[in-house]
C-alpha cells in the first residue's frame, strides 16, 4: 500500500482508487485527469500492458458520469521501442477514447521525442476531430513555433514550463527566461487561438496573467494542476474557471513521489512533518 505521506501526490495503485479520487475531484468541481505512472519501456510486451491498461480505463470512465480524462507518456506506449509500436499503441488508445466520449492528453517528455509527440498529435487530433491534446514545455526555444504550428489544429495545448533538464543549445536554464517565455507562449496562445488552452502551473503569476488574457480576448482556457500541489487554489479557481487536476496512479508510484518530493521546498517540508508527526 501507498503510504500516507506518498498519497497526497499518487492517488492509489489501482484504477478504481483513481477512480474514487476523481469522483471526490468532480465534488469539488475540479476535473481528472488520470496518468497511469510508467515510462521508457524498451520491450513491446510492457507497452502493450499499458496499452491495454488504459484501454480498460477508458471503458471504465465511459461508464462514470464525470470530468474524467486520461493522459499517456510517448515512452510508456514504446516510443522507445519505435515510432511504429508508439502511434499504433497512441491509435488504439485514441480510437477507444473517441468512440467512448473520453479525452486523451499526450504527455511531452524530453527533447528528443518532441517532433514525434507533436506529429502524432496532430495526425490524431485532426483524424478524431479535436478528442486529443499535447503538452508543450517553455523551456524550449523551438516552442514558441511549435504554438504557432498548432493554432489551426483541432484540440488543446497544455503549456507548461518544462521539467526536463534540457542542454543549453535546445533549452533556456535561467529561471527568469522560461518565465518570459511562458508569457510569450500565453500571449499567441490567447490572441491566435480560438480556444483549446491548458494552462499548466501552479505558479500564482502565470495563471493571473492568463486571466487577464482571457479578460482582454475572451479566449476560453482551463487551469492544471499536479495533485498535492496548492490544492486550496484549485478549489479556490474552480469556483469561476475550469480546473483540472493530474492524477498520477499505479505500482510504480515511489520514483514519482520522490521527483515531487524534491522538487519543490513546500512539498519536502510537508514529507518530513508527515514523518515527524507520524
Amino acid at each position: 500500500m501507498i503510504p500516507p505521506i506518498a498519497s497526497k501526490f499518487v492517488a492509489g495503485e489501482t484504477p478504481a482508487a483513481a477512480l474514487d479520487h476523481s469522483r471526490r475531484l468532480n465534488d469539488r468541481d475540479v476535473g481528472a485527469i488520470l496518468n497511469l505512472l510508467g515510462e521508457h519501456y524498451d520491450e513491446p510486451e510492457a507497452a502493450a500492458s499499458d496499452r491495454d491498461a488504459y484501454l480498460d480505463l477508458i471503458d471504465d470512465i465511459a461508464r462514470i458520469d464525470g470530468d474524467i480524462c486520461i493522459s499517456v507518456k510517448p515512452s510508456q506506449i514504446g516510443l522507445d521501442i519505435g515510432e511504429t509500436t508508439f502511434r499504433e499503441n497512441l491509435e488504439a488508445i485514441v480510437e477507444r477514447a473517441d468512440d467512448r466520449g473520453v479525452f486523451v492528453w499526450v504527455d511531452m517528455e524530453d527533447h528528443t521525442t518532441t517532433d514525434t509527440t507533436l506529429d502524432a498529435f496532430e495526425d490524431f487530433a485532426r483524424e478524431y476531430d479535436g478528442g486529443v491534446g499535447v503538452c508543450l514545455q517553455a523551456n524550449l526555444k523551438r516552442t514558441l513555433d511549435d504554438v504557432k504550428r498548432l493554432a489551426d489544429v483541432p484540440g488543446k495545448v497544455r503549456l507548461v514550463k518544462g521539467a526536463y533538464d534540457e542542454p543549453e543549445t535546445v533549452a533556456y536554464t535561467e529561471k527568469s527566461r522560461v518565465n518570459e517565455a511562458y508569457r510569450d507562449l500565453l500571449e499567441y496562445a490567447f490572441e491566435h487561438y480560438d480556444g483549446g488552452i491548458a494552462v499548466g502551473s501552479h505558479d500564482p503569476e502565470m495563471i493571473d496573467y492568463a486571466r487577464d488574457l482571457h479578460a482582454e480576448h475572451g479566449t476560453e482556457f482551463e487551469v492544471q494542476m499536479l495533485m498535492g500541489v496548492r490544492e486550496d487554489a484549485q478549489d479556490d479557481l474552480a469556483e469561476e474557471y475550469e480546473v483540472w487536476q493530474y492524477v498520477p496512479y499505479g505500482d510504480k508510484w515511489m520514483s514519482y513521489f520522490y521527483r515531487r518530493v524534491m522538487e519543490r521546498k513546500e512539498n519536502l517540508l510537508f514529507a518530513l512533518r508527515a514523518v515527524v508527526s507520524g
